[in-house]
């Protein structure tokens, strides 16, 4: 599943239950009134996750513009038009090729740049805010040399995105079961890279899930480095799984965290659904919609 997700970003890019439920009112005998979602959270569902399990890409669409999702992101070109039509954003897709071999590579700086520079373009055809980027894999470097290296790299499409207004994120990820070797594997060192970019053009997507397991400590870590971050993602840890009861992150409490600190952007939904995929999203949207 996880080689999926890889190899859906190189392609696509470059080139608690209750929503759907209806209670009944003992005293009317009738259905009550659904509660009305808060809406502090613009939630987004990530295509990959969920476009599986035999639901048509089309069903998938509608029904998640129905639950109330702001954006599906990640979903193939050929269905962005759909999705806009049906009233949401794609909030980010992939920017460049190859999550192992990445921008702390300065071999690899030529084609990043070019593949950065025309999804660019494409962002502004299709109004889409951010663009996920990756640091690659360490293969021996120092988190000073990465550091570095991938500072220089950003830096050379930073003021053209600026320019655009599309935010290129430096994606986050756990080096410990998933992606191994992978260098942006703690927040404090893709927060060094922005800093050295100097940019509002670079920023981090904040992966919920991968940071439980590097780091843990989420609600401070968000919090103490809100500026740094343009997109989240959602999973149960251990498992990348539902955010349900069977996994340790207690979703509320991290979605009022970020909601409280004003953030603006969305949570994409990045987790593989243990069952039906439709009743995941309508069960992940209530418990996330604080």
């Amino acid at each position: 599943m996880l080689v999926t997700r890889r190899n859906f970003l190189q392609t696509a890019a470059v080139g608690a239950t209750g929503v759907a439920l209806v209670a009944h009112s003992p005293a009317q005998g009738g259905p009550e009134t659904p509660p009305a979602k808060k809406g502090r959270i613009k939630q987004s569902l990530a295509w990959w996750c969920f476009a599986r399990g035999g639901v048509a890409p089309e069903q998938l669409i509608k029904e998640a513009a129905a639950i109330g999702y702001a954006s599906i992101e990640m979903g193939p070109r050929e269905y962005w038009d759909r999705i806009r039509e049906a009233g949401m954003a794609i909030a980010i897709v992939g920017g460049h090729r190859s999550l192992t071999d990445g921008l702390n590579r300065r071999e690899n700086h030529d084609r990043i740049e070019d593949e950065l520079l025309k999804n660019i373009e494409l962002a502004v055809q299709y109004e889409i805010p951010s663009l996920i980027c990756f640091s690659g894999n360490r293969r021996g470097l120092s988190d000073e040399e990465g550091i570095e290296i991938t500072a220089e790299g950003l830096s050379r499409v930073a003021q053209a995105a600026e320019e655009k207004g599309v935010t290129l994120c430096l994606e986050l990820l756990n080096s410990k079961v998933n992606h191994p070797d992978y260098q942006c594997d703690h927040t404090w060192w893709g927060v060094e890279v922005c800093k050295r970019v100097n940019s509002p053009a670079v920023k981090l997507l904040y992966d919920i899930y991968h940071m439980q397991i590097m780091e843990g400590d989420l609600i401070r870590t968000i919090r103490n480095n809100i500026q740094y971050i343009a997109h989240f993602h959602t999973a149960g840890n251990p498992g990348r799984r539902d955010l349900d009861e069977e996994q340790e992150i207690y979703y509320p409490a991290v979605m009022r965290a970020i909601a409280e600190t004003g953030y603006q952007g969305y949570v994409g939904h990045e987790f593989v659904p243990k069952g039906d995929p439709l009743e995941a999203l309508r069960r992940a949207f209530a418990l996330c919609d604080v």
